[in-house]
């Protein structure tokens, strides 16, 4: 039996289909809050995918060897918790009735590790699209590394107009195109309706145009939003595509099939109203119920899975039959790749003047061969960041198995990439750039700290340190900005060796936070002796003494290259009979994890105190009563002159002790 509203439906697929839209009315209008019309058009694509193509098995959601699952239209929420709800998934119908209620497994957006199915974090449009990418990187990677008999899955990605809208899509899509990634697919659903209204108030874009452009190929297939074979059709064609992502382009109707609502604007994010939703119900031949659960039509669909159970089956056989490579893979897939470092990295000569960015290059240079899941590139400066992987191949299609990745200049597109490459399973992705053009990734940077991706973003010319090139490339306000962020680790080591070891800790940790590394073009000195000893002591703990003294009678607090001057401060205040103490603060997100008795004896609250630090002073006082950085813009000039320009130096922290303590000289 067939259906004449979804051509090509079986009956089993008809009656999920009238499932979903049945849920994607009524959640919403309970919730009285979220985007019906988009899911309730995209119903028998999901279906379509879900039963007949996607490679997944309810009974076990995170069988690593699944193909991908991304809703780049997060808005459109209610379609993947529906799905997940009809094929088997843990996702109740009491589920569905919590949508976008307090604590519930159904939020407003996508959450990954929240409600199963969900791979990545979306909302924010167009991202997942680049998230999208790097899960298509990561299985590349892994499948040149084990085989196809061990890794072989897709990518599918759902976005909409929006999403293709938003300029880290353009970007992504270039980066995609050129990388050849075949194994993606982006299904584009070309609704014609944003919230203000129809998409050609402010589009008239020829997505198809643009993005074989972009070195796609593209499949149009106009108005077949409700033809199953028609839409599987595409997917295979797509399957069959050896050398490019492909598009699918699907011009549907927002809100089919309610005559109230679909091709407008309302469709987009108003409930449809109980009147509406009876109509719909009679429409689809259904029974005129809130939330109408047929009891049958899961254990159906997931007895319909058998094959891919059976695929997930023999796919569990070939790993065990292939001993050492299949244990190898799944401790890559279980550690995210982590470092085995049997050789450590060569330590710097203490007293020496080395930006810590050197020190990047010289950890990818021994930790790289010993890292199994790293991928490193930049957004075309990968010299100036050190991370050159002297000992892989560049990713490309020619090369899938190259670990150095060319991101171009895409900060944005290669920040979200990243974070796909994270969330896919097996493999720390490593991206870097200059650290004023964070501001370019701040959304990918965010939703990577939401989702707990283990990325680790390299960001050097950390401050005003860059000088010449002037305050547009000089970072100013970023440090706070950034350290502002929730769960996001901001690290501004405090020596080249410090830079080492840190790295270090990233590579080797399991399951290592979001990171943002902040490292210096200009030469730091580098710590030794006792000071050295404090730092290897104290540097994971994100906040450590390291100089300590119980005479003292001021602490003196820097990070990054400013310590250079604040030990010359103690040196100076020292020769003057002014005994200071001097606290490093690489990590203040990892120092606000320690105990409290740790924290107090870092700060000794008796004593007064003095941050210094090339940055904006927002949020030090915290920690110090006083701060010294720079609160406007930066120049252009040469480094150090632009440093005494702003005081950032030993003299200003001398002067502001001595005005404390009333003129000590």
């Amino acid at each position: 039996m067939t259906d004449d509203i979804f051509h090509g439906a079986s009956e089993l697929e008809s009656r999920a289909i009238r499932e979903l839209i049945g849920f994607a009315m009524d959640a919403p209008a309970k919730a009285n809050s979220g985007h019906s019309g988009t899911a309730m058009a995209l119903a028998p694509l999901g279906v379509m995918l879900w039963s007949r193509v996607l490679r997944h098995d309810p009974t076990d959601p995170q069988w690593s060897d699944r193909d991908r699952f991304i809703l780049s239209c997060g808005h459109a929420s209610i379609l993947q918790y529906s799905l997940a709800h009809i094929f088997g998934y843990d996702v109740s119908v009491e589920d569905l009735e919590e949508f976008r209620q307090l604590l519930s497994k159904t939020p407003g957006h996508p959450e990954a590790g929240h409600t199963p199915t969900v791979e990545v974090t979306t909302g924010p449009l167009g991202q997942g699209i680049a998230n999208g990418v790097g899960m298509a990187i990561a299985e590349r990677v892994l499948r040149s590394s084990y085989g196809e008999d061990l890794v072989d899955h897709r990518t599918w990605v759902i976005a909409g107009d929006g999403c293709l809208e938003e300029g880290v899509s353009h970007e992504a899509a270039s980066l995609a195109g050129s990388l050849g990634l075949e194994r993606l697919t982006v299904f584009y659903d070309d609704n014609h309706i944003t919230i203000d209204g129809p998409t050609e108030l402010a589009l008239h874009d020829n997505p198809a145009e643009r993005f074989a452009a972009y070195g796609w190929h593209v499949i149009n297939l106009g108005e077949r939003a409700n033809d199953l074979d028609a839409l599987e059709r595409a997917t295979h064609e797509a399957i069959n595509e050896t050398t490019r992502p492909t598009l699918i382009i699907i011009r549907s109707h927002i809100g089919f099939p309610s005559p109230v609502i679909m091709d407008t604007k309302e469709a987009h994010g108003t409930p449809l109203s109980a009147a509406a939703i009876t109509q719909v119900r009679q429409i689809l031949g259904m029974p005129d119920t809130s939330f109408h659960d047929d009891p049958e039509l899961t254990s159906s669909l997931v007895e319909s899975l058998k094959t891919r159970r059976d695929e997930r089956l023999s796919w569990e056989a070939r790993v065990r039959a292939a001993g050492e490579k299949g244990v190898a893979l799944l401790t890559q897939l279980q550690t995210n790749g982590a470092a085995v470092i049997t050789k450590d990295a060569e330590k710097f000569d203490g007293a020496t003047m080395v930006p810590t960015r050197k020190a990047m290059q010289r950890a990818m240079d021994v930790f790289a061969p010993q890292t199994s899941g790293l991928t490193a590139g930049s957004a075309d400066l990968t010299e100036n960041t050190g991370v050159i992987l002297k000992q892989s191949l560049q990713q490309n299609h020619a090369t899938p198995d190259g670990r150095q990745i060319h991101y171009g200049i895409r900060e944005f597109a290669m920040s979200a990439s990243m974070v796909g490459e994270a969330l896919h399973g097996g493999l720390r992705p490593v991206g870097s750039t200059f650290f004023v053009f964070s501001d370019y990734a701040r959304p990918a940077i965010r939703l990577a700290a939401l989702s707990g991706a283990s990325v680790l973003f390299v960001y050097t010319h950390d401050s005003v340190g860059v000088g010449e090139d002037g305050p547009t490339h000089e970072p100013v306000e970023q440090l706070m900005s950034l350290r502002a962020m929730p769960r996001l680790h901001v690290v501004r080591p405090t020596d080249a060796n410090e830079t080492l070891d840190l790295v270090h800790q990233y590579l080797t940790d399991p399951h290592p936070p979001t990171t943002a590394l902040v490292l210096s073009r200009q030469d730091m000195l580098v710590l030794k002796d006792d000071d050295a000893a404090a730092s290897l002591a104290g540097a994971r703990k994100g906040g450590y003494v390291l100089r300590e003294d119980e005479q003292a009678v001021f602490t003196l607090v820097a990070t990054g290259s400013e310590m250079g001057p604040c030990l010359e401060a103690c040196d100076q205040l020292r020769a003057q009979g002014v005994i200071t103490r001097v606290v490093a603060m690489p990590c203040w997100r990892c120092f606000e994890a320690q105990p409290l008795e740790y924290r107090q004896g870092v700060f000794r609250s008796s004593l007064p105190s003095v941050s210094l630090e090339a940055g904006a002073t927002i949020g030090w006082y915290k920690y110090v009563d006083h701060a010294i950085g720079i609160d406007s813009f930066g120049l252009s000039a040469p480094g150090k002159e632009v440093f005494a320009h702003f005081n950032i130096n030993a003299n200003s922290v001398v002067e502001h002790v001595q005005d404390v303590l009333g003129g000590v000289k």
